[in-house]
């Protein structure tokens, strides 16, 4: 096996490649199609100047095709695209699924897919998508696509050679669970892995396996913008930066008779588990299902049942515990928002644009309520009323026995993912539109709305669950690293504070005394719930390293409960903030835990896996 050269200006490759020319194809990558119409502007000269190249056979499109996610921006990348003489293969990126109104699922129906497969010259490309869905997080390659790759390459053969795309580079660090794809690939002719994501060209090596990015589409600082060129000579690949209006600048080549890696030797070191494991062995897995599908909502329990649904749309009830399943309710389309369960009702929303009612021991449909658009949020109930808010600019109040919608506020002008707060007069949400809102519970009329200042769409109070102490204050945290106070009956900020740089992950304690915080880097704050001043009161560096991942924190019986992005259950204890254990589960992404005790907790991670974890004290 020999390492991997992927040098700049290949003398070789430069003057020897064009005398043995197969075909050329481009990549065009990090588009980011916004209301600027500068990068429409920079996707129109790409297109143009492609059209000019006679010599080339096809164009990669891999991801971050839009700024927000939303659907009008992919349809004027689309609009632009189809304007190409030769084919397109186009995937999704983390800006198209993770800020998204439709929850993903407009990509798919505006380009046919988020998959591609086709050959060309001998050579096989599938392209995937590499995520995440809704949630921000490091990137993951959902169980079901791992499947595909696995289905889509053994039926070509281990001789065939391959080029996969993906946006994200794929090494730990980039994709939580990279090495599944690796692993999955590396028994197969897998010539280079192609995308973007750094707006930069760069050659690495995932686990062996070579991996070229791409320039973004965009001008940057510069006066033009530009993309890729990918020319397969024979044995050989020359990459090549095209500026718009300028000459082909290579810039890297590669052996593509060359072997990089083989199937047994891996590169990359892994995820180190069981170390942190081996810290707290009195912490237990009591059980574990595989679901087969990503799962980016939480577990909801209700009486002796786990309730949580997937990617796939399926709504699972399994028995809380043995982890036994014990029904599936398969909606039109994927689910993001967590449910909410009550007199034997189980309530939730789907991006086929449906709020469903179950049964909870069955089932079995009860009633479905038909929205505009897909339904991302999570539900709260109170008292026999389910709040939930979608992408219709609408936020609802429906009798969960009857499925009848008793109003809907609909003046929301972004998207909603978060569970509302519902307490004794009002319902308190956000959208991804800068504003929380305040709703009278009975009408549904707005009392307040707030923005804090806030000007970017990104830094939207959205994902956050907002909490509460005793119907006087509100308290929020919001991608612009601050934690907020607010008063419940103005909307008047009480205090804001950056000092911990919170994200989007908050809990309150049983009492409505503390409210803790997760920070960016390794450490949970709590703070005086009940002051006219931000007075924090302790801080624990509980070493899970830089986190990002909106995973709210929930106490039981005394103890703090949390989640991150790479695998992490943790457990505090309230008053003073000392670690009581930490245990992995995996390496990807941990939603909202539901705690039953202070000795157990139901978990889900983007994996699939839904379990039980008991601390054996």
């Amino acid at each position: 096996m020999k390492r991997l050269l992927l040098v700049s200006f290949l003398f070789v490759l430069v003057v020897g490649c064009c005398q043995a020319e197969d075909f050329k194809f481009a990549l065009l990558t990090d588009i980011h199609i916004s209301k600027n119409p500068s990068a429409a502007e920079d996707l129109e000269r790409s297109v143009a100047q492609i059209n000019k190249a006679s010599d080339l056979a096809f164009v990669l499109v891999s991801g971050d095709i839009t700024e927000e996610g939303d659907c009008f921006s992919l349809h004027v990348a689309k609009d632009i695209l189809d304007k190409l003489f030769i084919p397109y293969y186009i995937i999704p990126g983390n800006h198209d699924t993770k800020w998204t109104e439709s929850g993903a699922t407009c990509f798919a129906q505006i380009f046919g897919s988020d998959r591609f497969e086709f050959e060309y010259g001998g050579f096989l490309f599938l392209g995937f998508n590499s995520g995440p869905i809704v949630r921000i997080a490091d990137g993951h390659v959902s169980p079901q696509d791992v499947d595909w790759l696995k289905s889509r390459l053994s039926a070509n053969g281990k001789e065939k050679p391959v080029f996969l795309v993906t946006h994200y580079p794929m090494r730990i660090g980039d994709v939580d669970n990279s090495f599944d794809v690796t692993d999955a690939v590396r028994g197969y002719n897998i010539k280079a892995f192609i995308g973007g994501h750094y707006h930069a060209n760069q050659h690495l090596s995932y686990d062996g396996i070579p991996g070229i990015l791409g320039r973004s589409n965009l001008r940057g600082n510069d006066a033009v913008g530009g993309y890729s060129v990918f020319e397969i000579c024979g044995d050989s690949l020359k990459v090549s930066e095209q500026r718009i209006g300028g000459t082909l600048n290579p810039w890297a080549g590669m052996s593509l008779t060359e072997t990089y890696y083989d199937a047994e030797t891996l590169v990359d070191k892994r995820p180190d588990i069981e170390s942190v494991n081996r810290q707290y062995p009195d912490v237990k897995a009591v059980w574990s299902v595989q679901l087969g599908s990503a799962l980016y909502s939480s577990p909801e329990v209700y009486k002796n049942n786990v309730y949580i649904g997937d990617e796939n749309g399926v709504m699972s009830c399994l028995d809380v515990r043995t982890g036994e399943l014990l029904w599936q309710f398969k909606s039109g389309n994927r689910i993001v928002g967590t449910c909410a369960v009550d007199k034997n009702i189980v309530v939730f929303g789907s991006t086929d644009k449906c709020i469903y009612g179950l049964d909870a021991e069955q089932g079995n449909l009860l009633w479905k309520l038909q929205a505009d658009e897909p339904v991302l949020g999570a539900v709260s109930i109170d008292k026999g009323i389910a709040y939930v808010g979608a992408s219709d600019g609408k936020f609802r109040a429906i009798d969960i026995k009857t499925g009848k919608l008793l109003w809907s506020y609909d003046e929301v002008k972004g998207y909603i993912e978060t569970r509302p707060l519902v307490t004794k007069k009002y319902v308190v949400f956000g959208a991804w539109d800068n504003t929380l809102y305040c709703l009278d519970k009975e009408s549904g009329e707005v009392q307040w709305t707030w923005t804090g200042g806030l000007t970017r769409m990104h830094y939207s109070p959205a994902a956050v669950w907002p909490v509460e102490t005793g119907n006087k204050t509100v308290f929020i945290v919001d991608p612009q690293r601050a934690m907020t106070a607010i008063d419940l009956k103005t909307g008047q900020t009480c205090w804001r504070t950056r000092e911990s740089a919170v994200r989007e992950s908050i809990g309150i304690s049983a009492d409505k005394k503390r409210v803790f915080g997760k920070t960016m880097q390794d450490s949970v704050v709590c703070f005086a719930a009940k002051m006219d001043k931000p007075r924090k009161i302790w801080a624990t560096d509980v070493g899970f390293g830089y986190e990002f991942a909106p995973s709210m924190l929930e106490e039981s019986e005394g103890i703090v409960f949390g989640s991150t992005k790479n695998g992490m259950i943790f457990a505090l204890d309230s008053e003073d903030g000392s670690i009581c254990w930490k245990h992995l589960v995996g390496n990807c992404l941990m939603n909202t835990v539901y705690p039953l005790s202070g000795k157990e907790v139901i978990y889900s991670s983007t994996d699939g896996n839904v379990g039980l974890l008991r601390w054996e004290e």
